[in-house]
């Protein structure tokens, strides 16, 4: 079976490429189509072709000025797709992992079928302008890929996608990141740290409640160090003004943070927490799986699935009260904290194993392969 992974804007590579790698594993023959990703390398799996199709103009200027580089892409955008549709009929699959500009992008969809989706935004409210947008192009989709039955059961009911068409199939957990030959050590401000540390990691965005976390951490009776560790793409001097009023100690690394420094994070981390507002799922969190972390997680989208696991606790979003309970318990519960993480390990290494992700989505082209049309 020929199948293309396509991700345009290279939005996910490290998701994308665990994916080729997996598919190619469970004996498919794979290709990669996307364009070069801009912010250094990416971890690649041996098995499958990688083509970069797209953005070849913009990819090319390469750090330069930001807004003409923007106005390359935008102008590269169509005919990239068309190239795609052109390069896509050798494939049996195509398989987009994303759509950067959707409302158009539906119409140029490449003429092979199956035509697959994962849905791997986070869901709009019902009845905005961009929800209509997806729903369009959910419907020229043969399959979609949700990641939770959470995600699967707001397809139907919100999207009205044919639940015949959905295949729930986990994210993977983010291993690669533990078999780094290049590890760093923690910076020398970060390496001081002698108590418990709460890690919030990844990009700081509104909807990822980094300020109901500093919040609750001004509530926390128990000892520890906050880390937020991240890009900002918020206003920091809300955030700082919060953490100054805390009694504890937060840490701010807000800058982009390579593959080669999460390793050292991850590990000295006690807590990993999400205290999300609203998200389905989140490569945060399969990365703190793969290192067999304890996790505190906000109860929206598909973490509730994760807990089930035994690998994480949940406390309700926005609620600054919870979160700092759940967090001073486990502070105080070393034993707790061990068994999260083993049991979040166990996760990585089973239901949410690349392998297994790679049979399940080879099983959900083949059954789509056998639908008449």
């Amino acid at each position: 079976m020929r199948v293309q992974i396509v991700d345009p804007a290279a939005y996910t590579p490290p998701y994308d490429h665990a994916l080729a790698g997996s598919l190619a594993r469970a004996g498919a023959q794979v290709e990669l189509v996307t364009c070069e990703f801009p912010y250094g390398s990416v971890p690649r799996e041996p098995g499958y072709e990688v083509t970069e199709l797209f953005y070849r103009r913009s990819s090319a200027a390469g750090s330069g000025n930001a807004k003409a580089r923007r106005a390359i892409r935008a102008a590269e955008h169509v005919p990239g797709m068309l190239r795609h549709r052109r390069h896509a009929r050798a494939a049996d699959v195509v398989h987009y992992q994303w759509l950067p500009v959707p409302r158009l992008d539906a119409r140029l969809l490449a003429d092979v079928h199956p035509r697959v989706f994962t849905m791997h935004w986070r869901f709009p409210e019902p009845g905005s302008r961009i929800a209509g947008t997806l729903a369009s192009l959910l419907e020229r989709m043969d399959g979609v890929v949700a990641h939770s039955r959470h995600g699967s059961e707001r397809l139907v009911s919100q999207f009205g996608v044919d639940p015949g068409r959905i295949e729930v199939i986990p994210h993977g957990a983010f291993d690669y990141l533990t078999r780094q030959q290049n590890e760093e050590a923690l910076p020398g401000d970060l390496s001081e740290a002698e108590g418990p540390v709460i890690l919030a990691f990844g990009l700081i965005r509104p909807y990822k409640g980094t300020d109901v976390l500093l919040e609750a951490f001004a509530k926390m009776r128990e000892d520890a160090e906050l880390w937020i560790v991240g890009r900002p793409m918020v206003p920091m001097e809300p955030l700082r003004a919060l953490a100054d009023a805390a009694p504890g100690r937060v840490r701010f690394v807000d800058r982009f943070v390579p593959d080669t420094q999460v390793p050292a994070l991850m590990r000295r981390a006690d807590i990993v927490t999400l205290p999300y507002r609203n998200i389905e799922q989140s490569g945060v969190l399969y990365t703190a799986l793969a290192f067999g972390r304890p996790l505190v997680l906000s109860a929206i989208g598909g973490f509730p699935e994760v807990a089930e696991l035994g690998a994480a606790r949940t406390v309700p979003p926005a609620d600054p009260d919870a979160l700092a309970a759940a967090l001073d318990e486990l502070i105080a519960d070393p034993a707790e904290r061990e068994r999260l993480g083993a049991a979040a390990l166990a996760a990585a290494e089973s239901h949410y194993s690349w392998d297994e992700i790679g049979r399940r989505t080879l099983e959900f082209y083949e059954r789509l392969l056998t639908i008449d049309r």
